[in-house]
């Protein structure tokens, strides 16, 4: 989803649309209100996607990739873990594992993985050289953990 360039859906709402949908087909198929359902999505995003695809050039698009044999694999939903209804935002260089390894670890837990530190951030976890993300949880009060702590949470 993040692929097709759908304005205002990020990594982590194309996460939220593949796994509440299963497949390109059925959100294709879609309306407003239907995408609205999906856990994060908003009016605006909503009406972005539902636009998207009900757009005459991104439809040509769509099918020149089915032509051409090009599948979208489809996504299981995510599964209940010890770290349901969290969020993470990571900042600064991991060590022990990439930022993508990150997201997939706290995802595969449960838990949501945002690019954005906001009021609804559970915690953030600070690598080196760690950026505005950092300052801004602190400014809001979010718990930040080291790199070390992090580990130890997701076992």
């Amino acid at each position: 989803m993040i692929a097709l360039s759908i304005l205002h859906v990020g990594e982590e709402t194309a996460l939220d649309l593949a796994e509440h949908f299963g497949s390109l087909e059925a959100i294709e198929k879609a309306d407003s209100a239907e995408i609205l359902t999906v856990k994060n999505i908003g009016d605006v995003v909503a009406q972005s996607v539902h636009d998207f695809f009900r757009d005459e050039h991104n439809q040509k698009f769509l099918a020149k990739f089915k032509k051409a044999g090009i599948e979208v694999a489809r996504t299981a939903r995510r599964k209940p873990g010890k770290l349901t209804g969290k969020s993470f935002v990571f900042t600064g260089e991991l060590d022990a594992m990439s930022r993508d390894a990150a997201k997939a670890a706290v995802r595969a837990l449960g838990a949501d993985a945002s690019e954005t530190v906001s009021q609804n951030t559970s915690f953030v976890v600070a690598g080196a050289s760690p950026g505005s993300k950092y300052a801004k949880a602190q400014k809001l009060g979010i718990t930040i953990l080291n790199e070390k702590d992090f580990l130890k949470m997701i076992g």
